[in-house]
């Protein structure tokens, strides 16, 4: 059997704080032994477990790795909506005049992510 993903790791400034906004992104939870000041927290969810680790230096490039998030309840735009009061901000947005596409966004510390559109969303244009 091939390797699994366990986590995916992502180095921050504050690992408590950027976890609890991707744990409620997410509507995941923190391990049970992370506390503020911790040097490694972790967002377990429905998809991989998300492990922030405190490193010393800034993000100071674009992300070589990304998330990209697919609604499960809700439309794109509604997500990238709810993420944007939750702390998020617009990066670039892809979307097209047909429906298709995706808003890029960044995390509290920079770190940009995705949000495709839903099943839902993707099926009502053929797209599986």
């Amino acid at each position: 059997m091939a390797s699994l993903v366990r986590h995916v790791t992502i180095d921050c400034a504050d690992p408590h704080a950027l976890a609890g906004f991707w744990a409620r992104a997410l509507e995941g939870t923190l391990g049970e032994d992370d506390n503020p000041g911790d040097e490694e927290v972790l967002v377990e969810s429905a998809g991989a477990g998300l492990l922030f680790i405190r490193v010393p230096e800034g993000k100071s490039v674009k992300n070589r790795v990304h998330l990209d998030l697919q609604p499960q309840d809700r439309s794109r735009d509604e997500e990238a909506e709810r993420l944007v009061a939750l702390g998020a901000t617009v990066v670039a947005d892809h979307r097209r005049p047909d429906g298709t596409g995706w808003i890029t966004l960044a995390d509290p510390e920079g770190n940009e992510f995705c949000v495709e559109r839903s099943r839902t969303e993707r099926a009502a244009t053929g797209d599986a």
